[in-house]
């Protein structure tokens, strides 16, 4: 089973094929994307980019382009003092289908 690390939105998922992925939102996604691989597992054999490897592309299907996630709530008290401040956030992700690993 081939797995490979990409690099997208600051972050870096370790994906194999056939896996549903949920990203920070893509700018123009369309109906498929591909990225560079930094990291190809394929059995017993490993390649490491540096800092991609050469002739690996990951595509991957756009299932949803923009679906928020679970909120996230910040909250600041100060005992005594009068201070209660509640903050949330929903933060806007692309739902993936990783489809191959070349």
């Amino acid at each position: 089973m081939k797995k490979a690390v990409i690099n997208t939105g600051g972050k870096q998922y370790l994906v194999t094929e056939g896996e549903i992925l949920k990203v920070e939102l893509l700018k123009e996604p369309g109906k498929s994307v591909s990225f560079e691989a930094l990291l190809v597992i394929d059995g017993d054999s490993v390649q490491v980019g540096a800092p991609t490897v050469d002739k690996a592309k990951v595509t991957a299907e756009v299932l949803e382009a923009d679906v928020q996630a679970d909120k996230v709530t910040a909250i600041r008290y100060k005992a005594k003092k009068r201070v209660r401040k509640v903050r949330g956030h929903r933060q806007h992700q692309t739902i993936l289908k990783i489809t191959t690993i070349a």
